[in-house]
């Protein structure tokens, strides 16, 4: 049954319910203003299944965890998705189904995977990041500018460094990084990215763009993009020390999307940064 608070909050659905990302995702949805928590996705045999999505933060929510995606889905608008590209995808068809909206912050996709979600995309709409921190798309764009200046005469490196229970590498939003370089300097990421290096390597290939990866701890998120050349250095960096701030961009996406009936955008768009107004 419709109620009056159904007109005016979100319906969302969150995947990965039980693990760090979806709890922070749960409080976020919960405490804003504009939103309403409608499902709960997780994996089969998860312990907490038919427990209450929101029973951690002591506000029960009357959503129960459920590994049934047609029931999890049925009530929501819009699934927020950061598990895993082979859980992602399966949620992919289900939303595709249903005609709901998907905020996408799962990373390491294939690029079969990820023209199976541009193909959903003509009927749904999608926003897919690798990162949703509003300061790291800001980042992104400090990048690109930077990237344009100083496309002659810089060796460019970055340098991640996540929590040890990160399953890929380099990280999706160094992937990101490298692409928004390689794009603004006319050049294709694949075409000039250097992801190891061992023994003996030679000279640095002029061009190139270099990555470092460090797992340890607990560490978040951090990302540092460097310019170096011959008497300077110039070094961007952001510092993540909460996944909220990932919650929080996720949380603007869902807005965004309220005013889009289909299409696959990323969050450049949903802040505004897109010089031609979409992209993805």
């Amino acid at each position: 049954m419709t109620t009056s608070t159904d007109s005016t909050h979100r319906r969302i659905a969150i995947a990965g319910a039980t693990g760090r990302m979806g709890r922070m995702l749960i409080e976020a949805v919960t405490l804003a203003e504009d939103t309403r928590l409608s499902g709960a996705l997780d994996i089969p045999g998860n312990p907490q299944l038919g427990a209450d999505a929101a029973a951690f933060l002591g506000q029960p929510a009357g959503v129960l965890i459920t590994s049934d995606m047609q029931a999890g889905l049925q009530h929501a608008q819009v699934l927020i998705d950061f598990t895993r590209p082979e859980g992602s995808m399966q949620h992919l068809a289900v939303c595709r189904q249903l005609g709901v909206q998907m905020v996408i912050g799962t990373t390491g996709f294939s690029d079969a995977q990820k023209a199976e979600i541009k193909a959903a995309s003509r009927d749904i709409g999608i926003v897919m990041a690798p990162n949703m921190s509003v300061g790291v798309n800001v980042t992104l764009k400090l990048l690109q500018m930077a990237a344009k200046a100083l496309s002659d005469g810089y060796d460019i490196e970055i340098i991640e460094a996540h929590h040890k229970h990160k399953v890929d590498a380099p990280s999706g939003t160094a992937l990101k990084m490298g692409e928004v370089i390689a794009d603004a300097q006319g050049r294709q990421l694949k075409d000039c990215a250097v992801y190891e290096r061992y023994g003996h390597t030679g000279e640095r290939v002029p061009g190139s763009i270099g990555f470092s990866t460090i797992r340890g701890g607990d560490i978040v998120g951090d990302h540092t993009v460097m310019f170096a050349t011959e008497g300077e250095r110039i070094e961007i960096t952001h510092k993540s020390a909460s996944r909220s701030t990932y919650a929080q961009g996720s949380l603007r996406a869902v807005r965004f999307l309220a005013q889009q009936r289909s299409g696959l955008f990323d969050m450049f768009d949903v802040l505004g940064l897109n010089q031609s107004g979409h992209s993805a």
